[in-house]
């Protein structure tokens, strides 16, 4: 195993298409909910213990070997707003092709041939991080730091914030990510016993019903 592999993935120059997605960040700027790095810092923190944490869960549990067709239903069920799924399947094709690229993998190939267009990002993230020889740890890490960072670029587009500011957030929020992705593990763990019913169902509500509206904006600079 090469942890450097780790810092590839993550990196937000990986061609996985994250950076046309601000997680929600966009309609919660024109909500006002988000006005500066105070407020970012709150929907980071809100992001990250919810759907930030479900998604660390699915790609740990993935890392782990789980079948993914189970998984991908377990996510679907876990995510009522029409447009996050269909958000999330957009960015798992798109990954799903880099990762295919980067780490050729048989289990990433039966993926793509199973969801050709394209099962939910983070059962696609925990099989790229099996085929680049990284453990559920740290696809939950890899997946828990894509739920914050994701908002925090965006929103230094989207009002100016000082890149410096953005930065300090996800520093300010790095204990919690740890606390998220050790939950993220043990719940993937508990999946081998009990199923994927020991997956966390953490929901936010603003999130789901933000993304419905930004879906029917007719213009907008992030795609969710």
């Amino acid at each position: 195993m090469s942890r450097a592999a780790l810092l590839v993935l993550a990196d937000g120059r990986f061609p996985a298409g994250a950076h046309a997605h601000s997680g929600g960040a966009e309609a919660a700027v024109r909500a006002g909910r988000i006005t500066g790095a105070a407020s970012l810092e709150d929907f980071c923190r809100g992001r990250l213990h919810t759907a930030g944490l479900v998604s660390a869960s699915l790609a740990a549990a993935a890392a782990l070997g789980v079948d993914p067709a189970v998984l991908d239903a377990a996510a679907d069920a876990r995510t009522p707003s029409a447009a996050l799924r269909g958000a999330a399947r957009r960015l798992g094709r798109q990954l799903m092709r880099a990762a295919r690229a980067t780490w050729p993998s048989a289990e990433l190939d039966a993926l793509a041939a199973e969801f050709p267009k394209g099962a939910h990002q983070p059962v696609v993230l925990g099989l790229a991080t099996r085929a680049a020889g990284l453990g559920e740890q740290d696809a939950a890490y890899c997946s828990a730091y894509e739920s914050v960072s994701g908002p925090a670029t965006a929103v230094v587009r989207l009002l100016s914030l000082d890149p410096f500011d953005a930065s300090a957030v996800l520093a300010r929020l790095a204990p919690e990510l740890d606390l998220v992705a050790d939950r993220a593990q043990e719940a993937a763990r508990r999946v081998l016993d009990d199923g994927v019913e020991a997956l966390p169902a953490a929901s936010a509500p603003l999130l789901e019903i933000g993304a419905e509206a930004h879906a029917s904006w007719p213009v907008r600079l992030f795609a969710s």
